[in-house]
């Protein structure tokens, strides 16, 4: 699959989306509007004595009121009734076909924080589950209550929301990567059609349902940030164009619903991990219009324009960002999450290794695969397939398989495409991540050989200049004995 192809792809999902009321907007970075209804914004302030079509005034902030103007998000909501309107909440059974299958764990507790590099066969569909219950959580770490951390979510459902329910999370924003099937979310402010090869960004409490388009089943990896919001990274010497362009972003028209005479509606709270339900008597989806940068978004990744080198060596993978979301906390540049992906590229690089070096990365990596196949790891039944997984975390060593690297070092290096057909894409975080138990027992589906498959067939290539010019016998004396064969020079 060339550029132009990928691209082209693009353009027609973009034609594709007349059907879904969606507009191009930057993301998160400007203040955008949208009314439903001609009128329903108000002129010249955000909250008259009266707003418009006598609609109510709804102030969304996804960030503290003194937040730095360049990082404040917020939104402005002009709805039929208020969000607030509706019973208590109630924490939903573990037993109710929508519960959770998988909550957060409290801070510190039940996730497994281990070296073993890890990976997961394809996880399986689950036809007769919803969003919710579709749910599952594989790694993480942090706590939601503490707004510090990162969930990473598999999803696998069969059928769509019921009607007249709603959902959303108070926990974090919802990063939405699918792998199989569409999905068709109504939002607060709109609606969004996401398909494989997009992503979307679904902000912290904001309320949503999903339907399966043609009532297809879907399958897909969510990343869940609990502290921050993700944006586009600098560019430094790059330059003002490129990676993912800001002018590529989707946001929704508004769209509303009148349901609120003699109906009653389900609303669920993803709230510190565990899921409550309350009834309201009256639909979530009624804002007329609303104004202000706070509001879900779309993305498509055949429009990220790849970067990489084309002279030597082998450049670090920051250069295929596509979102991130920095951790001030931990230094400069270093984030809580990033969103990185491998689309299709060229590789052009001399005398170079061209697939990912062996590293340690001080950096947690899960990486998940959409289509095709990784150009570092081998495919097939027990390698890195679509619709699995792998993570390896902080100082856990990775890289190439066995049979890759032979393949790398020897092969002749002209200009070469790889990833065609493919896309793979990466969870980074500068948080040690652990595993729950349904991602490390309960799912079945940790590759218990991964290690060993990977990396334990390695030969050892190494030839000791020291015994050029000596005799066989000689040569192979010390080789392979495990003594410490310095010498005085090396402290030179």
């Amino acid at each position: 699959m060339t550029g132009l192809t990928r691209l082209k792809e693009a353009i027609e999902r973009h034609r594709e989306n007349k059907d879904i009321n969606i507009k191009y907007k930057t993301p998160l970075t400007m203040t955008e509007k949208s009314e439903a209804v001609p009128g329903a914004l108000p002129i010249g302030q955000n909250s008259p004595q009266k707003a418009p079509h006598g609609l109510y005034t709804e102030k969304l902030s996804g960030t503290a009121f003194t937040a730095p103007r360049n990082e404040n998000q917020q939104s402005w909501l002009y709805r039929i009734l208020p969000s607030s309107s509706h019973q208590n909440f109630q924490p939903v059974p573990d037993s109710s076909s929508q519960s959770l299958q998988s909550p957060s764990p409290s801070f510190g507790k039940h996730f497994n924080a281990i070296p073993n590099q890890l990976r997961w066969d394809p996880f399986d569909f689950d036809k007769e589950v919803s969003w919710i219950h579709s749910l599952h959580l594989i790694a993480g770490a942090g706590d939601p209550q503490m707004k510090q951390g990162v969930g990473m979510y598999i999803y696998a459902a069969g059928a769509s929301m019921p009607e007249k329910t709603a959902f959303y999370s108070g926990d974090g924003d919802f990063l939405i990567v699918p792998q199989h099937g569409t999905l068709d979310i109504r939002t607060e402010m709109g609606n969004i059609l996401v398909r494989p090869m997009e992503i979307c960004v679904i902000p912290r409490g904001i309320r949503y349902h999903v339907k399966l388009h043609n009532e297809e089943p879907v399958r897909g990896y969510i990343l869940e940030l609990y502290q921050g919001h993700f944006q586009l990274p600098e560019l430094g010497p790059i330059g003002s164009n490129a990676l993912a362009n800001s002018r590529d972003f989707q946001i929704p028209k508004a769209s509303f619903i009148e349901d609120f005479e003699n109906t009653e509606w389900t609303l669920y709270s993803k709230f510190g991990g565990n899921l409550f339900q309350a009834k309201q008597h009256h639909t979530p989806f009624d804002v007329v219009g609303w104004h202000g940068n706070y509001y879900p978004y779309k993305y498509d990744l055949g429009r990220f324009n790849t970067m990489g080198s084309i002279s030597f060596d082998h450049p670090d993978p920051s250069i295929f960002t596509v979102l991130t979301a920095p951790s001030h906390g931990h230094g400069h540049g270093t984030a809580v999450a990033d969103f990185v992906i491998f689309p299709p590229r060229w590789l052009v690089a001399e005398n170079t290794f061209r697939p990912p070096w062996y590293h340690r990365n001080t950096m947690s990596e899960f990486m998940g695969l959409i289509c095709g196949a990784y150009d570092a790891k081998g495919a097939g039944k027990g390698g890195f397939q679509p619709a699995g997984a792998s993570l390896h975390n902080t100082m856990s060593g990775h890289g190439p398989d066995m049979q890759t690297y032979e393949k790398a070092s020897t092969m002749e290096l002209a200009p070469a495409k790889v990833g065609e057909g493919s896309m793979a894409f990466m969870f980074e975080s500068v948080l040690m991540v652990g595993v729950t138990e349904w991602g490390l027992k309960t799912c079945a589906k940790v590759q218990e050989e991964y290690n060993d498959h990977s990396w334990g067939p390695l030969k050892v290539h190494w030839k000791n200049p020291g015994t050029r010019g000596l005799s066989n016998g000689e040569a192979q004396k010390g080789v392979g004995d495990g003594k410490d064969h310095s010498s005085v020079h090396d402290t030179k």
